[in-house]
This record gives C-alpha cells, sequence and structure tokens, in this order.
C-alpha cells in the first residue's frame, strides 16, 4: 500500500476510522481482498547479479580488451598459434574471476539466510489472534529469508512483544512507546517517533498492538532499501589504477607500432609484413599475464581472508584493506563482546563485587572488593526484583561447558539482570512461577523505568527497575541490613555519589525498587529503594592487541559508537585507542562547520551518541584529508556510509540485509581483530602486487627496445610474433605467478614492506 498519511498525527480511533480497520481486525476475507490490491508485505531487496553478468563484468577491462583485439587481428592475419595463445591466457584470466566473485556472492547470500531475523507477531481477524513467526520458512503465513511478513495485510491489526519485532509500518495503538498522536503536523521522524512501529527493530520492552499502515516497498525500511539501490559503486584504487596502465600501454603501443611501421613502409617492406610486426610489438608492450597474475593474487587473498572470518564480495576490494590508513569500527560487538555484564551491585551501604563475563551464569560475588562471599539476604531480594522486572530468557544452547553454550533472548540489559541473579541460585522460571506476573508498566523513553507486579501470599508486589534519578525521586524509604528505613538526605547523597562513581568507571547504572501491597495506579510512587546495579559490555580480549598492531603499521582506529561518552572513553582507553585524541559527541559535531572538521578529525579518536548521518560525515572529511577509510556498520541506516567508505564492512552476525547489499567485505565473526587479520592480507596482496607490476613492465621495455632498436637500424627482425609469445610467456607469466603467492611477512608492518 502507498503511505499518503500522517498517521502519527491521528489518534487509534480516527487511524481505524479511515482504514475501516475496526478494532476487531480484519475479516479473513477482507484481509484476502486487500492482499490482493495492495500486495504481499515484501522488501524487493537489490537485483541479484545474474552469472552471466559476473562472467560480462570481467571483460570490462582495458587490458583484457587490447588482448581481445591482438587475438582478433591475429586469427585474420592467419596466425593461428598467437590467437591461440593469447585466447588460452584471457580465457585463464576471466574463468578465475568470475569463479572467485560467483563463489562470493553465493556465500554472501548463505550468509544473509544464517542472519535472517525473526519475529513473532499476532494477527488479529475478526476478534480472534493467531500467531505467525520465524524467518527462513518458505511455508504459507510465515517470513521468507527474514524479509517482512509475505502474508501480512494492510491495515492489518497486530500484537507484538518482547523479543520479537516488527516487520511493517505501524501506527501503534496501544502499550509499546506511546499511542497518544503526535502535535506536529510534518512527517513522521520514524528514527524517534513515539507513535510509529517500523520494519527492523526488535521490541525490547513490554508489548503492544499496531494498526499496519504501510507494507513492503511502502514501508521506511522498503524506501532506503530503494534508495541504497540507486547508489553506485565506485572502482576500488586497484581497479582504477589497472585502467590507467591499461590506457597508457595501449598510447604507447600505438606510437610505438605507428612509428616502426612507418619507417619499415618508408624503406619499402610489404605492407602486411610490417603489420604483423606490429602485431608483434603490441604484444611485447602488453604484459598479457598482468591480468591473470592480478586474479590470482587476489583470488589467493579472498580465500585466505574466508579462514579468517573476512568474507569479500569483489575482488579488488583485498587491494583496497591493503590501503587502508584509517578503520572506523562500531564498538558495541566488534571491539566488545555485546554481552552486558554486571560488574557491581551497591546495597545496604555496601558494594558487591561481580565476577564472570557474559551470559554464562557462572562467578560470584565478594563485598567490597575482598574474598569470595555469599550473597546476603538483601543482595538477593534486589536481585529477585530484577530479574522479575525483566523480559529477557536465559537460553542454554549447547552442553560442551563452555561460556559460549549460554545466551539470552531479548534486552542484553535485562539478560545482564537475568544472569547476575542466577549467579546467586536465583533461576528466572523459578521465580516466574512462584511470584507470577499478574500486571506491568512498559518501559517507555518518558518514564525511562519498568514495573512488573507479582502475586505473592502476602498480596500483591512491585518491582521497578530504571534510570536512578527517576527511581531514586519516587522512593521515600530503602532497604538495609537492618531492614526498611526511611531515606533520608544523607542516604540519598550516598546513593547519588555512588552511582556517579560507577559511572565514572564506564558502567551503565540501573536502580532497583520495590513496592509492597500495591496498585497498578500507585506503583511506581512512595517505593523503596533496593540498590544500583553497574553493568558493562566488555572489550574483546582480541581487539587490543589487533588495535597495537594497527597502530604499529600507520593504520589509525577510531571509534563510533551511539553509547554515552564516558563509557566509550572508558572503553578506548582500557582497548588502548584512545592516548593523546579526543571524544567528541555527535552533538558537538554538529557545531562545527565542515571546513573546521576537516582540520579537526585527524585528532578526534572517538565519537559517541552519533547517529547514522555523523558516520557520513566522518567517512567524507577523512577521504578530503586523503585517507583510504575502511566503515564498519549493521544498521539499515549504516548503509549510505558503508558505501560512501573506501572498503564497507558489514556485520554479518548482527548485519541487516540491507547493510549487507552495501558493503564490500562482510564479517562473519562480528569481531575488529578480523578486520586488522583481513587488512594484512590486504596488505600482502598489494605488496605482491606492486612486485610483479614492476617486474612485468622492466622485462617488456626490454622487448621493445630490442624491436625497435632493430627497426630503426635497419636491421632483421630478431624476433616473430610467436617467439615474442613464447618469452613472455617463460620469462614474463610464470616468474611474475611465483611472486603473486609470495607470503607476506608476519604482522602489519611486514605485510607492507613485502
Amino acid at each position: 500500500m502507498e503511505q499518503n498519511n500522517y498517521w502519527h498525527t491521528q489518534s487509534t480511533d480516527q487511524a481505524f476510522a479511515q482504514l475501516d480497520g475496526g478494532q476487531t481486525g480484519l475479516s479473513q476475507n477482507e484481509a484476502e481482498a486487500r492482499l490482493a490490491k495492495f500486495g504481499p508485505n515484501e522488501i524487493q531487496s537489490a537485483r541479484r547479479v545474474s552469472p552471466w553478468e559476473i562472467l560480462i563484468d570481467q571483460f570490462k577491462n582495458v587490458l583484457i580488451l587490447i588482448l581481445l583485439g591482438a587475438t582478433a587481428i591475429s586469427l585474420f592475419l592467419g596466425h593461428g598459434v598467437e590467437s591461440i595463445v593469447i585466447a588460452v591466457i584471457v580465457l585463464f584470466a576471466v574463468l578465475l574471476g568470475f569463479i572467485q566473485e560467483y563463489r562470493a556472492e553465493r556465500a554472501i547470500e548463505a550468509a544473509r539466510q544464517m542472519a535472517a531475523p525473526t519475529a513473532t507477531v499476532f494477527a488479529r481477524r475478526a476478534g480472534s489472534e493467531s500467531a505467525r513467526a520465524r524467518s527462513g520458512s518458505r511455508r504459507r503465513g510465515h517470513f521468507t529469508h527474514g524479509r517482512p511478513h509475505p502474508r501480512r495485510r494492510a491495515f492489518d491489526r497486530i500484537r507484538q512483544f518482547a523479543g520479537g519485532g516488527s516487520r511493517a509500518d505501524g501506527r501503534i495503538g496501544a502499550g509499546g512507546k506511546t499511542h497518544r498522536p503526535a502535535s506536529h503536523r510534518g512527517p513522521c521522524q520514524w528514527a524517534t517517533a513515539r507513535t510509529w512501529s517500523t520494519p527492523g527493530p526488535a521490541v525490547t520492552y513490554g508489548r503492544g498492538r499496531a494498526l499496519i499502515v504501510a507494507t513492503g516497498m511502502q514501508t521506511e525500511f522498503g524506501k532506503i532499501a530503494q534508495l541504497l539501490q540507486t547508489v553506485e559503486t565506485t572502482k576500488t584504487p586497484l581497479q582504477q589504477n589497472l585502467d590507467k596502465v591499461g590506457a597508457l600501454l595501449a598510447r604507447a603501443a600505438f606510437v610505438v607500432v605507428a612509428i616502426i611501421v612507418a619507417l619499415g613502409l618508408l624503406r619499402g617492406q610489404p605492407f602486411i609484413e610490417m603489420l604483423i610486426f606490429g602485431i608483434a610489438l603490441a604484444v611485447a608492450v602488453v604484459p598479457e599475464a598482468l591480468p591473470a597474475v592480478v586474479t590470482i593474487s587476489l583470488a589467493i587473498g579472498v580465500q585466505k581472508m574466508v579462514k579468517r572470518h573476512a568474507l569479500i564480495r569483489r575482488l579488488p576490494a583485498v587491494e583496497t584493506l591493503g590501503s587502508t590508513s584509517v578503520i572506523c569500527s562500531d564498538k558495541t560487538g566488534t571491539l566488545t563482546k555485546d554481552e552486558m555484564t554486571v560488574r557491581k551491585i551497591y546495597i545496604a551501604g555496601q558494594v558487591f563485587h561481580v565476577s564472570g563475563s557474559g551470559y554464562a551464569p557462572v562467578g560470584h560475588f565478594s563485598a567490597n572488593g575482598g574474598t569470595k562471599t555469599e550473597p546476603t539476604d538483601e543482595l538477593k531480594h534486589l536481585l529477585t526484583a530484577a530479574a522479575l522486572a525483566s523480559d529477557a530468557k536465559l537460553i542454554k544452547n549447547g552442553n560442551n561447558g563452555s561460556e559460549s553454550d549460554w545466551d539470552i533472548k531479548g534486552d542484553p540489559t535485562e539478560g545482564a539482570l537475568i544472569v547476575a541473579a542466577a549467579k546467586a541460585g536465583l533461576k528466572k522460571e523459578a521465580l516466574d512461577q512462584s511470584l507470577p506476573r499478574v500486571q506491568e508498566i512498559p518501559f517507555t523513553s518518558g518514564s525511562k523505568r519498568m514495573t512488573t507486579l507479582h502475586q505473592t501470599e502476602k498480596g500483591t508486589v512491585a518491582y521497578t527497575k530504571g534510570a536512578p534519578e527517576i527511581i531514586l525521586e519516587n522512593c521515600d524509604s530503602i532497604l538495609t541490613a537492618s531492614g526498611v528505613k526511611k531515606l533520608d538526605d544523607a542516604a540519598r547523597r550516598q546513593i547519588v555519589e555512588t552511582g556517579r562513581n560507577f559511572a565514572s568507571q564506564a558502567l551503565r547504572v540501573l536502580a532497583i525498587a520495590s513496592k509492597p501491597d500495591a496498585v497498578i495506579e500507585s506503583a511506581q510512587t512512595g517505593m523503596t529503594f533496593l540498590g544500583l546495579v553497574g553493568m558493562i559490555d566488555p572489550p574483546r580480549p582480541e581487539a587490543k592487541e589487533a588495535i597495537a598492531v594497527c597502530e604499529e603499521a600507520g593504520i589509525r582506529p577510531v571509534m563510533i559508537t551511539g553509547d554515552h561518552p564516558l563509557t566509550a572513553e572508558a572503553v578506548a582507553r582500557e582497548l588502548g585507542l584512545l592516548k593523546n585524541g579526543r571524544v567528541v559527541t555527535g552533538a558537538e559535531l554538529d557545531d562545527i562547520s565542515d571546513e573546521q572538521f576537516k582540520r579537526e578529525v585527524e585528532s578526534i579518536d572517538v565519537y559517541a551518541r552519533v547517529s547514522p548521518a555523523h558516520k557520513l560525515r566522518v567517512v567524507t572529511a577523512l577521504q578530503a584529508n586523503e585517507h583510504i577509510v575502511a566503515m564498519t556498520g549493521d544498521g539499515v541506516n549504516d548503509a549510505p556510509a558503508l558505501k560512501k567508505a573506501d572498503i564497507g564492512i558489514a556485520m554479518g552476525i548482527t548485519g541487516t540485509d540491507v547493510t549487507k547489499e552495501a558493503a564490500a567485505m562482510t564479517l562473519t565473526d562480528d569481531n575488529f581483530a578480523s578486520i586488522v587479520a583481513a587488512v594484512e592480507e590486504g596488505r600482502g596482496v598489494f605488496g605482491n602486487i606492486k612486485k610483479y607490476l614492476m617486474y612485468l613492465l622492466s622485462s617488456n621495455i626490454g622487448e621493445i627496445g630490442l624491436m625497435a632498436g632493430s627497426a630503426l637500424l635497419g636491421l632483421p627482425l630478431p624476433l616473430t610474433a610467436v617467439q615474442i609469445l613464447y618469452v613472455n610467456l617463460a620469462t614474463d607469466g610464470l616468474p611474475a605467478l611465483a611472486l603473486s603467492v609470495d607470503p607476506p611477512g608476519e604482522g602489519l608492518d611486514e605485510a607492507q614492506a613485502a
């Protein structure tokens, strides 16, 4: 359907009335009729490149075209041996390039299907609800390869919940963000809209209902995908340089051949004889082994990169990696593990340290930095409240006994709270059974908290988690070691000071509170303050070493994140990324002019609280300073920046389909260290290309000098066309092939020197 109304400005009743959807949802017949009218809810991905197109692209190379011309002329003149030899060389180069690029495209498609998102929604049909779920299924009513629900009807009504996701544009009717209409009348700013549900983001808190008002390519997600398809991919430095070399050699061959043939004709030599001689000279000028050698070298590099978790879409991108001077990387999941972990808990005047990392429920507690201790009753009370006020689930995927067996479904922050509770012997499933949830007040950006009400033997108790300043403002008592007491000013100051101390250590801080005998209307006021929880997404251990390797090799790593600047700064310093540079926020970046930013970009190491538009600006400024920029991304909005970068890098695990389409490389493990490994391989390839290019040109210049000198002195031709081809194959091709597989030294410095 076409979205031609400002649905976010209308009340839910107005939206229902205009679309004739009805509060009970569509009837089955009406749903089928609208499906036929508006079409299935499918995002049209960028047109897949066919094998024939990949094959034809291999011939869009100046050197290949020159060699094909030489083949045609030789064949026309009856020199079958020469034409066959040149044709075999061309065929070898073309087929090898085709095979590698075809395999890369198929691997990308496989990675795309593996990373397909899952969403579960409930479509309302004449008052009843039916579930539709799963990605990667071709059955009727299910998702197909992670794209939006193909059977979702325009003007449908759906219900969503935490852990799921939206696959169409919807006007939120109840729950979720807010169902109140927006006051402004203009187009919806959907990234920050409070009444709007868009494809892509997962539902992390609470539940809600939405009225579907746009599907398929008319959704905001579809518009971005459509816009991205119009962006052209620029040639890599290698492609540009080879085109320049080919054009230069073509002009040189034409000039040399024209002069020598003209001199021969002036001396009275037969035209056909001089034409054949000219062809021989042209063959001597053009290094016919160059396309094959370049392709082989790049193909070998691609194969090595796959083993190091980097999947290259196009062969020439390997060389771009070798030229990279700046790597702009996301923080979460790339430099860090993307596994929120509770590090410290403040309760009853004590700070408990929590050991362990990731989602494995293995670790212990120590009071005030001392030795291991058993959790106190107060600590268990806090962890119980935190776990019950969360919707995430802890999942065990394997039985290998390793940390990687454990994962969470839902919000990572809530997952960290559930894991911390499990370390104290409090399992989420058991808590839900003993204290069943009866009501809830979901998290919103305005309230900055989430509250759940649970049934106990003594009545209903409310548990709340959220921003410390909001929670503290609504508490009038505090849990201490000797029981619940009045929350006085001294206790408030201590809580605020502890929260600031946690934040200065880059810990994300949440406050936990409870209220006995609660009712939904007043559950979030007059609460008892339980404590503070400080958590962090730990840096990847291998990322610190990779950053050090980059700096030694003259590659500058830059962190770009949407997190708080204090968190970003602390993680950057821990990784060794931030030393003498600056931390700049997106708001500060907005106040800097383009010219000023171009000057200051060299001194900024960390960008925090940035939007995708800021990423694009960073890339532009670095490229203006003649840097070769690698940029990582995973979200749909990152795609323009990846296209703009010299080498766009998509996340294979968390990245969207649109991002992978825009990128030249995909990380199969979302790890910064894999980027550095790919750059190392790229530098080795780049070094080999330079070595054998210089070798080929120097040997061919010798052949040209011999032939030209003989012609100018009036001597007989020293070599025939066949002999020249043989010399090229024997002295150019095979040694060049050997140089193309020359392994680089260990580390980026040695690879670059190679």
